[in-house]
């Protein structure tokens, strides 16, 4: 009984910390540094908990994940201000580490135009 109890919990957990990933990377919402905290927990989160979404990722792509996560870290750690200047950028890397946990964000129309 107490497992199905704990079922509609997990879904409305799942469910909300999905749209809060949606939220950080809808490129009007700007972000702050709790928003960028909040991804790097989320994504260790389920790492440690090996995510079935994870686990159908190939290797290379997980390494590239993890990539984007440290870069993500280490400029957290090196800034000193908010991420007003860097906010594009920023959202990349978050789509890219948390890239398997949300469908794929579709390219800015300028972004296709320079490749």
């Amino acid at each position: 009984m107490r497992s199905m109890m704990q079922q509609p919990h997990a879904a409305a957990t799942t469910n909300l910390a999905q749209r809060k990933l949606e939220q950080i990377l809808d490129p009007a919402y700007p972000l702050c540094k709790d928003d960028v905290v909040w991804i790097l927990e989320y994504i260790k989160k389920k790492v440690a908990e090996e995510d079935p979404q994870l686990m159908e990722l190939s290797q290379p792509r997980l390494m590239q994940n993890f990539r984007y996560f440290a870069d993500i870290s280490l400029m957290l750690i090196h800034r000193r201000n908010g991420f007003d200047q860097e906010a594009d950028r920023l959202k990349q890397w978050i789509a890219e580490a948390a890239y398997g946990f949300h469908p794929p964000i579709p390219d800015k129309p300028r972004d296709r135009e320079t490749r």
